[in-house]
């Protein structure tokens, strides 16, 4: 066989075990995939299937010795990249091989500049100094389609949007033009418009400089769009590999299918015009000031939310969409008063604006929310029936023990879990698990009104499918209004009664979901739906600040 006909990666016959106290665990379990020069692979898969920890295999960049091979070998460009040194991996690790992570922000430095971050990448594996070195963060930067990149060379992460946060990344990963890129959900986190444009300039850059591709995603949509061979992993197995269009039109494992029928089901809630009105504003203002100089004097403000006005009534839900940084959050928590905000909030009939902290607790009780990180929201330190029943210390404080227990068993009935899972802890559950017990934890009180601040975004399809239907049979079930905060339009679609899109602050359009899911009558709202529903027909305009 001539050079020109070997894969430039052959992953043969791959297992990955992870050791635990005396306990050895297979994530991956014996699996085979190659990667031509110029193609680009897609392993696709529910959460723990095994993606990315073979990926990270490529690289040896797992926790060695908790993690090992127990069977398999990884050939690069020939050469076994198991048997490699610590030494000689490094070597392989920027110039060869580059690695997008699936959040920017915890793989960027916050205390250094994007200019320092992308220097130190260039100079550790090229040895260019000083001059080289700006001209070439410069030319990468304005590669992935950084506006004005001599001007972001000294700001922080934080300064930048998600979108262009993972432009750095993705300049970073190229910044020593690479043979083969792995990209492991890159555009998870990120709204369709932003996600389109990563999408293309991918693809692009992969023409341009002829570059192999590792794509790890669970979003079909993006497979179908970006790949020429999937692999469809399930419980650490390749169940079924071939050609992107076969596998979509023909797909013949029964774990494929499910995922291609995994949509979420359309049946929002309908419109309720004579339900009483749950949670109304009127002119709502969510401005934060900028303070700049020795006074710290204000010289400007951030509108976050600026002048919007909503009614939700009885048994709807109210969709909220926009692209990231276009007040949607802020809106769900000014409404809750979580935040400071200008305007009459007028709940269940009472204007909650002004109250102080005690005056509001009564409220707590009908208004919850449920976050878009349940990881995050959940105590690592308290069981999962402890976590539920908190709540109901607080706001029903003469509750029996044994009524407290019974209505956190039905809680957990309500949401799908086993209520004996309640002595467990939030790491022992999947990602998708933790999003039922802060659900969970939210419906207990008995509320009238929750927001749902982007509570399927890090799920898989199947899950994402699963807790659609879940959020909708707890609302038929609870007689529930929901407020639901997303990017991903297609959830929205199938829960949403009435809908606002939102831009800088701003509602652009709202009315029926239906209604504007068919005729929207704005050009941003049509570039946003064309984003979510068509990824090839969204504009190519730069996400920005």
């Amino acid at each position: 066989m001539d050079a020109t006909s070997e894969p430039l990666l052959d992953v043969r016959d791959l297992s990955v075990a992870f050791r635990q106290g005396g306990n050895v665990s297979t994530a991956v379990d014996r699996i085979s995939f190659s990667i031509q020069r110029g193609q680009c692979v897609a392993l696709v898969g529910e959460s723990g299937s095994g993606k990315s920890v073979s990926a990270l295999s490529v690289l040896k960049l797992l926790p060695y010795p908790t993690a090992s091979h127990p069977s398999g070998r990884i050939l690069f460009k020939g050469r076994d990249l198991l048997d490699m040194s610590e030494n000689d991996i490094r070597s392989v690790r920027g110039n060869d091989i580059s690695i997008i992570f699936q959040e920017p922000m915890t793989s960027l430095n916050p205390l250094h500049t994007i200019g320092q971050q992308l220097g130190e990448v260039i100079q550790l594996h090229s040895g260019a100094r000083g001059a080289q070195v700006r001209a070439r963060i410069i030319e990468l930067l304005t590669q992935v389609g950084i506006p004005d990149p001599e001007t972001r060379l000294a700001s922080y992460p934080h300064q930048l949007s998600g979108g262009q946060r993972q432009r750095v990344m993705i300049a970073m990963a190229l910044a020593n033009s690479p043979d083969l890129l792995i990209a492991d959900e890159p555009t998870t986190a990120l709204d369709v418009t932003v996600q389109a444009q990563i999408l293309k300039l991918l693809a692009d850059i992969r023409t341009r400089l002829g570059m192999s591709m590792l794509f790890i995603t669970h979003d079909l949509g993006i497979v179908r769009r970006i790949a020429d061979i999937v692999c469809v992993m399930n419980h650490g197995k390749i169940v079924e590999h071939g050609p992107v269009e076969r596998v979509f039109t023909a797909p013949e494992h029964p774990y494929t299918k499910a995922l291609l029928a995994a949509e979420p089901k359309p049946d929002p809630a309908p419109p309720q015009p004579a339900a009483p009105v749950v949670m109304q504003s009127d002119d709502l203002k969510v401005w934060f000031p900028i303070k700049r100089g020795l006074l710290r004097k204000t010289v400007g403000h951030i509108k976050a939310v600026d002048g919007v006005s909503v009614a939700v009534r009885k048994g709807e839900t109210l969709g909220v969409v926009g692209e990231s940084g276009s007040g949607k959050t802020t809106l769900g928590l000014a409404l809750l008063r979580l935040i400071s905000s200008d305007g009459p909030i007028v709940f269940l009939g009472k204007n909650i604006q002004g109250l102080r902290f005690r005056q509001m607790r009564p409220n707590r009780r009908d208004m919850q929310i449920v976050f878009q990180d349940p990881f995050g929201s959940l105590s690592p330190r308290m069981a999962v029936g402890d976590i539920v029943a908190e709540g109901l210390s607080v706001h029903q404080p003469l509750l029996s023990r044994e009524e407290r227990e019974a209505r956190v068993v039905k809680a957990l009935s309500d949401v799908g879990l086993d209520p004996q899972t309640r002595f467990r802890y939030p790491h022992e559950f999947s990602g998708g698990q933790r999003q039922r017990i802060s659900i969970a934890r939210a419906v207990v009180l008995e509320p009238s009104f929750v927001v749902l601040d982007e509570p399927t975004s890090a799920l898989d399809m199947l899950f994402q499918a699963q807790m659609v239907d879940l959020l909708r049979d707890l609302q038929r079930k609870r007689d529930l209004t929901y407020m639901f905060i997303s990017h991903d339009l297609r959830v929205v679609a199938s829960l949403a009664s009435n809908l606002i899109v939102m831009r800088h602050g701003k509602v652009v359009e709202q009315g029926v979901a239906q209604d504007l899911f068919r005729n929207p009558k704005t050009d941003y709202t049509r570039a946003l739906f064309a984003a979510a529903f068509n990824i090839e027909a969204a504009p190519a305009g730069q996400d920005s600040l």
